[in-house]
């Protein structure tokens, strides 16, 4: 069967809305978007396929536009954009109708104020579920990186808002995959934010899922929902991964999924890593070991395919195949864009990079590379604060011995904070304690570290040896092995989970037209407060071993080194004073 794409799912929840009144009407429409969906169906729509569907064009809903009298519009939006609608038809109206389309539950309050202003222009209102983000096949956002800050900063004021809507918005992801979950979450001492989520959640999936459209109440179906929150595992956002997409994204400035880079003419270039790119998703997972050796290779044989009989390439051929090959021309260019970047990724590593992993993987894994156990942590770091590293290695060394050794004396920290010279922003390290993490160790504050799979037998690189905590969690959940003391049930799970083996094979495997559904279940896991990109690689590798089981992971945002690195700072800053590293470091 296929693998579980989410976005394949949210195109359907799109087709069976808001397409499927389309083409009831003979009539083209404009299509108007704000900001959410705009970036919702860029996400998996072609304008191609749109225009398929009777829409003529695509218009932004908070910039100002002519009124076009003589068209109905179909206005797709998040509930925080009705005054913006309002403004479309008071005091005149821009368009003939409205169809509106709503992308999760409209408050009643905004609801009814637009029923006021604007009942006689509305043909349609429905709500379509989908507030979530699909970014990948297997990985999901809620599109809110301030999430973060709401959460954790020991000044919010909306820290209960925000654990709401997330909430809306993981339900409206069990139902755009149709899935009833039971709901666990990790347990805690310290920190409550897993417990309350998993509390709002569930208390939302049974009110959304009471009636289902046959009148009758659903049942809970074959998945489970994980919540857990980020100081689970600080280790795995910090230290450097080699992994292609996670190490990409740590490295090099890629900012909305855009890699900007140099032709080698010098043209400046730009190309979007996302589902379309074929290659990309081939190659993201694999270790830049392996991305190095295989894209030259991939040059070679597109050249060699390139050859006349005679053997030789011209200009002039070759415009030619290019005008015949879209195709060709697309994976043309995807192989040199890949060529460039997985470059850019082995500069940085030979660079400094590689002689910060083997410290960096000793501190996390706890041994070196020959099994043995580190006595001394201290003795691992040191070199790498005496070589002449960027500060912000350095802080990410600092933290990973801190992380190991589970917290440290005020004394011992007062003195590495000195070594790297950040005494004016101790905040770096210190605010790690707001999610939980032990920084300073007290007879107060009592966390054992997770004890590990034991991998010992699988094959790694000598420089990533470490594997995420969730893989370890991912990998239990199902075998169905999760101890309850520590995963408490929310919410039971229907017996399949339950049972004594793993996810039970009983059910027959009857293939939906939209795509072949696996036999099994779904395991979700939500990560409060950002997921990291060897996250997300773990919940595909995961689903390729255990064929039985689908992995989906999201959370509000996902993160990078620098960003996680410089989100921690500004949590005890007011809103006004946030400085990033590189802003100072500038300045």
């Amino acid at each position: 069967g296929m693998s579980p794409n989410i976005m394949l799912c949210v195109v359907a929840g799109i087709q069976d809305t808001i397409i499927a009144d389309c083409r009831k009407s003979e009539v083209w429409k404009i299509l108007i978007l704000d900001p959410f969906t705009t970036k919702l169906l860029s996400s998996c729509c072609k304008m191609s396929d749109l225009m398929a569907e009777k829409i003529t064009i695509v218009e932004d809903l908070y910039k100002s536009r002519e009124p076009v009298l003589e068209m109905k519009a179909i206005y797709f939006m998040t509930p925080s954009s009705v005054q913006a609608f309002i403004n479309d038809f008071k005091p005149k109206p821009k368009y003939k109708a409205a169809y509106v389309y709503f992308t999760d539950y409209c408050p009643d309050d905004l609801f009814n104020n637009m029923k006021l202003y604007c009942a006689k222009h509305i043909r349609v209102c429905k709500e379509i579920n989908i507030s979530f983000m699909p970014q990948e096949a297997q990985v999901f956002t809620c599109d809110n990186p301030g999430a973060f800050k709401s959460i954790y900063s020991p000044n919010s004021q909306d820290k209960k808002k925000t654990l709401e809507t997330l909430a809306d918005q993981l339900v409206t992801l069990c139902a755009t995959l149709d899935e009833y979950p039971g709901v666990r979450y990790k347990k805690d001492n310290n920190m409550e934010n897993a417990k309350i989520l998993a509390e709002l959640v569930d208390n939302k999936l049974a009110r959304y899922f009471e009636l289902d459209d046959s009148g009758k109440k659903k049942g809970k179906t074959q998945a489970q929902l994980l919540i857990v929150e980020r100081g689970f595992d600080p280790v795995s956002p910090i230290l450097h991964e080699l992994t292609y997409q996670a190490m990409a994204y740590d490295l090099i400035d890629i900012q909305n999924d855009t890699y900007k880079y140099k032709s080698k003419d010098g043209a400046e270039k730009q190309a979007v890593l996302n589902e379309d790119d074929m290659l990309w998703v081939r190659l993201r997972h694999k270790h830049i070991a392996e991305v190095s050796a295989q894209i030259p290779k991939m040059v070679k044989e597109i050249s060699a395919s390139r050859k006349q009989p005679d053997g030789k390439i011209t200009i002039n051929n070759l415009a030619q195949m290019m005008k015949k090959m879209p195709a060709f021309r697309k994976q043309l260019t995807e192989k040199t864009v890949h060529l460039q970047l997985a470059e850019d990724c082995m500069k940085h590593f030979s660079n400094n990079v590689e002689k910060l992993c083997k410290a960096e993987q000793d501190l996390a894994v706890g041994s070196d590379v020959e099994g043995v156990k580190v006595k001394d942590p201290m003795r691992t770091l040191l070199p790498v604060l005496l070589h002449p590293y960027s500060t912000h290695d350095k802080i990410r060394a600092v933290l990973l011995y801190i992380f190991s050794v589970n917290g440290t004396t005020d004394e011992n920290l007062n003195k590495l904070i000195q070594h790297v010279k950040i005494e004016a922003d101790r905040e770096f390290i210190l605010n790690w304690k707001e999610l939980g993490v032990p920084i300073i160790t007290s007879p107060s504050f009592f966390s054992r570290k997770p004890t590990r799979r034991d991998r010992s037998q699988e094959d790694t690189y000598n420089l990533s040896r470490w594997t995420p905590v969730i893989k370890d969690v991912m990998e239990e959940a199902v075998e169905n092995k999760l101890d309850v003391k520590e995963w408490p049930h929310q919410s039971e799970s229907p017996a399949a989970w339950n049972g004594s083996g793993a996810v039970s094979a009983r059910q027959k495997h009857k293939p939906s037209s939209q795509d072949e559904r696996r036999t099994g279940s779904r395991l979700i896991i939500f990560v409060i407060g950002g997921v990291t990109y060897s996250e997300m690689r773990c919940a595909y590798e995961v689903t390729q071993a255990v064929k039985s089981c689908e992995v989906i992971i999201g959370s509000s945002h996902i993160l990078t080194p620098t960003g996680l690195v410089n989100d921690i700072k500004s949590l005890s800053k007011g809103p006004m004073e946030v400085f990033t590293i590189d802003e100072r470091n500038n300045a």
